[in-house]
C-alpha cells in the first residue's frame, strides 16, 4: 500500500493541522515508511493463532466485585461547606439565560 501527498495533506485538513510543503513531503515519507513496515505482518502465517491469544499468561487483578457498606451521608456531607438535605451544593456555572 502507498500514501501519497495528497492523501497526507488531506488527513492533514481533516484533522485541523496546518503543514508546509516541507512537513507534508516529511510526513509522507514517514508515513510510507510506517505502511511498509505494517505491510510485512502479511506475510505471517497466522493461521494457528487465536485471536485473543497473548505471548504471556493474563489474569484480571482487579479485585472480586462485592457489595459493601459505602460511607454515611453524614460523613460524606461533614465537611461540606453548605450541604442541603442530603445533598452538597454547588456553585451555579451555567446561566438560566444562557442557550436558551
Amino acid at each position: 500500500m502507498s500514501i501519497s501527498r495528497d492523501q497526507v495533506r488531506d488527513v492533514a485538513h481533516l484533522s485541523r493541522l496546518e503543514m508546509n510543503d516541507d512537513e507534508l513531503d516529511r510526513f509522507t515519507v514517514q508515513l510510507q515508511a510506517i505502511l511498509d513496515y505494517a505491510s510485512k505482518l502479511d506475510a505471517l502465517d497466522i493461521s494457528g493463532v487465536e485471536p485473543t491469544s497473548h505471548a504471556v499468561p493474563v489474569a484480571n487483578v482487579l479485585r472480586e466485585d462485592r457489595a459493601r457498606p459505602s460511607l454515611p451521608v453524614e460523613a460524606a456531607l461533614d465537611q461540606a461547606p453548605e450541604p442541603q438535605g442530603p445533598f452538597f451544593t454547588v456553585p451555579r456555572i451555567i446561566d438560566e439565560g444562557e442557550g436558551h
